[in-house]
């Protein structure tokens, strides 16, 4: 159990490498993965309920001492990313098939990743898992409505169908997970340590199946798509981070902020494009791009705050001591 736990945390730390690894696997062997199409809403399912066994009430507490950042966070989750996913399918003049897969991704909620780079950055985690939790939890309602008024103009979009969906692969497996974990306490603690593998190992083979699905489509637009999916994911974390500094919030929960608008449930983005606009395939590479990019980026991110927040510390010593 200790080998499978130390393997768990090496793979969770190392996603982004795995995910570029098998996004490359998928992209020159596409018939290799061919077979996790059809379980691609079953392995967020099962995301969603791991990050269901890790919640608690002791992670909603923070609603009560810090409402006003987990609003702003939650309102700027679902504000901003898809704002911008709809700037940039203008500004690019995008094909229907990559803008609306580029809104998609732009409005699904935080991705459980943004927990991990928050706290290398030195943010504020329990306000990360909050803004998270929550704005997970009112996905059902808001990435419908808010795909439909920024998406409907390119294709037809079925927000009721949407809502049931987000419900069915979202919400029953963390609430599962949830009463699990209430119920079974002793053994789903145990379960935790192996939570990151679980997520990883799904994560990736999602990835390799969307790309190499869509390789023909890559190869004709995939650096287009790549160049809006770093646009995006940057945009987000730099007006997410503003609109905590605008709203007076403290530096780490600017911090906190940026990473959580930035960073999106990518996989829930290509559960619903596979779900909803099988018959193109290329609407889901977006949110696969994201995926691998966002944790590429968000580990960059954590580096610099994390030096800078050293760097400040000492700074803060040596005055100390001076005086």
């Amino acid at each position: 159990m200790e080998a499978i736990r130390k393997l768990s945390q090496f793979v969770g730390k190392t996603f982004a490498l795995w995910a570029a690894l098998f996004a490359f696997v998928g992209f020159m062997s596409p018939d290799a993965f061919k077979w996790v199409l059809p379980l691609v809403t079953y392995l967020l399912g099962i995301i969603m309920f791991g990050m269901g066994l890790t919640l608690s009430p002791d992670d909603f507490k923070i609603l009560g001492q810090q409402p006003k950042a987990v609003i702003v966070g939650v309102i700027a989750q679902f504000a901003i990313m898809p704002s911008i996913a709809f700037a940039l399918a203008k500004a690019f003049d995008l094909p229907p098939d990559i803008a609306v897969g580029v809104i998609l991704v732009g409005s699904c909620p935080g991705g459980t990743a943004s927990n991990v780079i928050t706290y290398l950055a030195k943010g504020n985690v329990p306000l990360s898992v909050a803004v998270t939790s929550v704005s997970t939890l009112l996905a059902p309602v808001l990435t419908p409505a808010v795909f439909y008024v920024f998406a409907n103009q390119w294709l037809q979009i079925n927000a009721g169908s949407m809502f049931i969906s987000i419900a069915q692969i979202v919400i029953l497996p963390i609430v599962l997970g949830v009463l699990l974990h209430k119920f079974f306490r002793k053994q789903t603690d145990a379960a935790v340590e192996v939570l990151p593998l679980v997520s990883v190992v799904s994560i990736v083979l999602i990835i390799a199946a969307v790309v190499g699905a869509s390789k023909g489509r890559i190869i004709e637009s995939g650096a287009l798509i790549f160049a809006v999916v770093i646009l995006h994911n940057g945009l987000g974390y730099l007006l997410g981070f503003l609109a905590a500094r605008v709203m007076g919030l403290p530096y780490d929960a600017q911090k906190t902020l940026a990473v959580e608008v930035g960073m999106q449930n990518s996989g829930l983005g290509v559960a619903l494009a596979k779900l909803h606009f099988a018959a193109l395939p290329v609407v889901a590479v977006p949110s696969a791009i994201f995926s691998v990019w966002h944790n590429i980026s968000g580990a960059l991110l954590a580096t610099y705050w994390a030096a800078k927040f050293e760097r400040d510390k000492q700074a803060k010593a040596e005055q100390t001591n001076q005086s």
